[in-house]
């Protein structure tokens, strides 16, 4: 079973909105898929495709009723739920430790990337150094 989910960050300027997509996987809580773009059908679709063939062909789903993911995820393998479901409290719960420790991506920061090269590249050694802790 794997949890997606997106977070909202700023680039270039506080009006400039990025979202940042996960896959955490539910049992190792392990980011397991990650892209970076806006709110779109085509960036949850990259999602998608950026999953590991093992979870595309036969994980559940878990995700929130955002229709970007009816759209993508194959409804027998989509299991979408509210916040007191459940379903998603991990990858939430994985969106809080990206804030506490990375101050790019707090809610009302001074700090944000000023270049998409260096908000990805933190994203991505954030995430990294993620995972390997929880090997």
């Amino acid at each position: 079973m794997i949890e997606a989910d997106e977070l909202w960050s700023f680039v270039g300027k506080k009006g400039e909105v990025w979202w940042v997509w996960a896959a955490l996987d539910a049992d190792t809580r392990q980011v397991v898929a990650m892209v970076v773009g806006d709110r779109s059908e085509a960036t949850a679709r990259d999602l998608w495709e950026a999953l590991p063939d093992e979870y595309r062909d036969g994980a559940i789903v878990c995700t929130d009723f955002l229709a970007q993911y009816r759209a993508v995820v194959p409804e027998e393998r989509h299991a979408p739920g509210g916040k007191d479901s459940g379903l998603t409290a991990h990858i939430e719960r994985f969106w809080c430790t990206l804030r506490q420790r990375c101050a790019r991506f707090v809610r009302k920061t001074l700090s944000f990337s000023k270049c998409p090269k260096n908000h990805i590249g933190a994203l991505w050694y954030f995430v990294r150094l993620y995972n390997i802790s929880l090997m």
